[in-house]
């Protein structure tokens, strides 16, 4: 019988992203009080989102108590006892084209199905429309959703990621943390131009801050780490930053720089 002390590599995958999730959500929150790299003001967010942070908290709780313990479960029914051994074992190469198959696995899956959610009324209405009360975003509400989405769109895209590219439970520790870093970034209602991942990364703050207003909302929907899904589909909305006179960005839909 499997030991819970067995698992180290698994508990690892379920409870770092985690804490890298509040860890990141805490930077960012202090970031957003410096006006320069705010996509919209304060103002805008106290009066446009319709729920307030501590029902995004309690809701974020409750989405990640529930994501780790289908993530326990899971780890504890597929633990392979030389999975240890066998990441020791493995090239950067390898590990690195794992990373890339996760990637290209988990983004599909979570293009997909929010766009479904989206373009399905009975969808939208039960379940994803919870995530939308954030019309102006922000860090800690990433993971603000109705349970079932949050199974069907993380829990799901992250599982297949993990199946499929046959990564180890140690490499994935480190692919779950970026997933959820990256979503973290996609909802923090910040532009910073120093910052790696709005370098790296085409669909970054800004990009999914389009998508959460209402003339964006049937667009950009590619929230992981490609934007090509939305430029497949057709959904793909351009946009161009301008600064604020009383600082910060404001975004302007339908142009490119």
């Amino acid at each position: 019988m499997v030991e819970m002390a067995d698992l180290s590599d698994e508990v690892l995958a379920t409870f770092v992203p985690i804490i890298v999730y509040w860890v990141a959500s805490g930077i960012y929150t202090m970031l957003g009080m410096v006006e320069k790299y705010r996509l919209h003001t304060q103002a805008e967010e106290d009066s446009k989102n319709l729920v307030t942070r501590g029902q995004v908290i309690r809701g974020v709780l409750l989405q990640q108590a529930l994501q780790a313990s289908v993530s326990l479960f899971f780890g504890w029914l597929s633990h392979d006892p030389d999975a240890a051994a066998k990441a020791a074992t493995l090239s950067y190469f390898a590990v690195g084209r794992q990373f890339f198959i996760a990637m290209l696995v988990f983004d599909a899956w979570q293009f997909l199905m929010h766009r479904l959610m989206h373009h399905n009324k009975f969808l939208y209405r039960t379940l994803h429309a919870r995530h939308h009360r954030l019309v102006v975003p922000y860090a800690y509400g990433a993971q603000y959703n109705h349970p079932i989405d949050g199974l069907i769109i993380e829990t799901m895209s992250a599982g297949l990621g993990y199946a499929i590219s046959g990564m180890t439970p140690r490499t994935s520790i480190f692919f779950f943390s970026l997933s959820v870093l990256k979503a973290v970034d996609d909802h923090c209602g910040l532009y910073i131009p120093w910052n790696p991942i709005h370098v790296l990364f085409k669909n970054n703050a800004a990009y999914h801050d389009i998508h959460h207003q209402l003339a964006g909302a049937k667009y950009n929907h590619a929230q992981a780490f490609f934007v090509v899904w939305d430029q497949i589909f057709g959904s793909y909305m351009p946009y161009k930053l301008e600064k604020r006179a009383d600082g910060g960005y404001r975004m302007v839909i339908g142009k490119e720089d």
